[in-house]
């Protein structure tokens, strides 16, 4: 059964906006099918949003100018960034609430775990892909997990996923909070460049979320 999941999640890939180069690497696209399967069948919401960080990170990936082989490893990292998830029970993963101290560390396990994950895979590129996994929730002040990296000690590709990853949190409906609208979102944004955010790719997102290859992805507050 598990192996139906794989093709059919796979299937999906081959079908999706991925470069062809990403689409080729089969055996890491079939291992994540695999994980990010079995973790849509426990909280459809991830998977989705995985979906919509991937494409809003190579927007901006685009937008900077970055290399195929960057565009690459960006589309898997963003695509697998919480992956990690599989390892969280639901009861904190699917909590109707805000996780309290003890669920919180649970749950910031998910990069270190994930990362992991990808690391053991014989890959080309899973060293890379496991390093923007690990550090989507690093801070660039330095404030944030699992290693407490700051500036541009913070892969540059995970910082993008950073940014994708907290607009879309915001923008969507979640069991624990309601969706922002659009305007509400850039301003709480713009208050954490300098501290949570790159400020160089907020400015950069900024100019990527207001093309029209991206409205879809632009929160309206009913999401």
């Amino acid at each position: 059964m598990i192996q139906a999941y794989s093709c059919q999640l796979f299937n999906l890939v081959q079908n999706s906006g991925m470069t062809k180069e990403a689409k080729d690497h089969s055996g890491v696209l079939r291992l994540s099918a695999v994980l990010a399967d079995a973790l849509r069948r426990r909280d459809a919401y991830t998977r989705l949003h995985s979906d919509r960080v991937m494409a809003l990170a190579n927007g901006i990936g685009v937008e900077l100018n970055l290399s195929g082989s960057e565009l690459h490893v960006l589309e898997l990292g963003s695509s697998l960034h919480d992956i990690g998830k599989i390892v969280v029970p639901d009861v904190v993963l699917m909590k109707p609430g805000r996780l309290d101290n003890d669920e919180m560390r649970v749950m910031q396990l998910h990069p270190s775990v994930g990362g992991d994950l990808i690391a053991a895979y014989e890959h080309p590129r899973s060293e890379l892909v496991s390093k923007v996994i690990r550090h989507h929730h690093e801070w660039f002040d330095g404030s944030g997990y699992p290693d407490r990296l700051a500036g541009v000690d913070i892969p540059l590709l995970a910082r993008i996923v950073t940014m994708v990853d907290n607009y879309d949190a915001m923008a969507v409906r979640r069991v624990y909070q309601g969706a922002r609208p659009h305007a509400e979102i850039m301003q709480i944004m713009d208050s954490e460049s300098g501290t949570k955010l790159d400020p160089d790719i907020f400015a950069c997102f900024k100019r990527v979320i207001e093309q029209a290859n991206y409205a879809q992805f632009k929160a309206t507050g009913d999401a």
